[in-house]
């Protein structure tokens, strides 16, 4: 089912971006209701609904039916809370967020792969804990910027639907307060733009905790792109430091996000295990 749905999104994101005629920052997809292209719980695709109309991001919507699928358009600006995001000297990447209901298929493929916690490293404004949340997963979200933050909080109590967020610095905060059994943790930030010093400090801090070395995953967000990756276009971009740190890559999926809005590739999405 995953491969189908996530075929069928691909090919609806590549038609809508081919003719899209609006002006705005960022626009994005959501299926209006569950179809035979998207067998998707119709609760499941309200609750993605509930999230994009209480984000602040989005100032408009629209219904338009695209390869013969009924999708419902968002459009938004996130130029305040990008600008925002670079302030801190340890950010690793801009705010730049996925797609909601790519968050929603990785967070489903995580929760099939049986793990029981998830940690949003980077999280903007908190879209893939917030769908960690609903699935029945342990959310917590890890954002530094308080802007960012506070938008999560309007989220939660919009949506009744508290995952957690927390206004820290991912590179010192102590996650062995969180009592972790089985997490995965979701890397925000490309390998070439701070985001291997990210991933490595979380690493590094996994390992500290015995009872973590066997029984987590990271999942990293990759890029196809050549000018980025500099000749690494092995793993998105994470091969070095997946053979360093002696991960097994378990998964790829490409989905859309609005940084490849205007691409012809979709963002790999790479899930890891420790070996």
């Amino acid at each position: 089912m995953f491969d189908e749905i996530i075929k069928n999104l691909v090919l609806v994101k590549q038609d809508f971006a081919k003719n899209y005629s609006g002006n705005s920052h960022i626009q994005e997809i959501i299926p209006t209701s569950k179809s035979d292209k998207f067998p998707i719980e119709e609760e499941h695709l309200e609750l993605l609904h509930g999230f994009t109309k209480k984000n602040l991001i989005y100032f408009n919507s629209y219904e338009k039916k695209i390869l013969d699928v009924d999708c419902t358009v968002y459009e938004g600006d996130i130029n305040d809370y990008w600008l925002n995001s670079i302030k801190h000297g340890t950010s690793c990447q801009p705010f730049y967020p996925t797609w909601v209901i790519s968050a929603y298929l990785m967070t489903l493929i995580a929760k099939k792969l049986g793990y029981e916690e998830l940690i949003d490293i980077g999280s903007g404004d908190g879209r893939i804990a917030f769908c960690g949340k609903f699935l029945g997963l342990t959310s917590h979200s890890i954002e530094i910027d308080d802007g960012l933050v506070e938008l999560q909080k309007l989220i939660c109590n919009e949506t009744l639907q508290n995952f957690d967020p927390i206004c820290d610095d991912a590179l010192e905060f102590d996650y062995s307060k969180f009592q972790l059994r089985h997490p995965v943790f979701f890397i925000g930030g490309l390998p070439q733009m701070g985001g291997d010093m990210l991933a490595t400090s979380i690493i590094d801090k996994i390992n500290s905790i015995k009872e973590l070395k066997n029984s987590t995953g990271i999942v990293f967000a990759g890029t196809h792109s050549k000018r980025q990756l500099s000749g690494n276009l092995s793993d998105g971009g994470w091969s070095s430091l997946i053979q360093q740190h002696n991960l097994e890559v378990i998964q790829t999926v490409s989905l859309p996000t609005i940084w490849t809005f205007d691409q012809p590739t979709e963002t790999p999405y790479i899930y890891t295990k420790f070996n």
